[in-house]
């Protein structure tokens, strides 16, 4: 189960970076974190971890439901422009994402002893860690840099929980408060930008 939730997740950040609309693009990533969360509740159920149970059920209640939320009025507010077209050609973004894909395997493949789960999770949350990095990089746009951050969070959620048997949970509230402080800061540049 937490292997099809894997790959859901991994598909719908890839798709992320063919996205050219704004509000597609927060749908993606809304079903980003739910997927996200459903691999953080299953990774606890199988643990008996309560903390991890806890924050598979925040990560689908903030960034599910509640940043989207959030997102959309904001672009609404401020009257972002829908159309985000990428700087980065397609065709070249269809070479560099198999290309990250294989790599960070490749990268994991000699540390796959070391972990506690299957070290195929720690190699998509690493290469999906990339792949968030390339959707920041190939967008001017404020929007999609946001969620391209967001997502980079999501990565590194998913490699704390697949390489370890969970965050303590100290650690993960510390990261939904630096998630929401960024929900302010994304409301300021969108104002800034709503300005020009």
């Amino acid at each position: 189960m937490i292997d099809v939730l894997i790959g859901f997740y991994l598909a719908t950040l890839i798709t992320e970076l063919f996205t050219t609309r704004l509000y597609r693009l927060i749908g993606w990533y809304a079903l980003n974190s739910l997927f996200l969360g459903l691999i953080a509740l299953k990774m606890g159920l199988n643990l008996g971890d309560d903390a991890m149970i806890i924050s598979g059920s925040l990560t689908i209640l903030v960034k599910f439901l509640i940043i989207p939320y959030i997102l959309k009025n904001i672009t609404s507010k401020f009257d972002i422009p829908r159309n985000i077209n990428p700087n980065l050609k397609v065709h070249y973004s269809t070479i560099i994402v198999p290309i990250i894909l294989v790599f960070t395997f490749y990268l994991v493949t000699p540390l796959s002893d070391n972990f506690t789960y299957n070290a195929n999770y720690v190699a998509i949350s690493i290469s999906s860690l990339f792949l968030a990095l390339l959707l920041v990089i190939e967008h001017k746009n404020v929007a999609p840099k946001i969620i391209g951050f967001l997502s980079i969070e999501n990565a590194l959620f998913l490699l704390a929980v697949s390489a370890t048997k969970g965050m303590p949970m100290l650690v993960e509230l510390g990261i939904f408060v630096d998630v929401m402080m960024l929900i302010v800061v994304v409301n300021i540049l969108f104002k800034h930008q709503g300005e020009f």
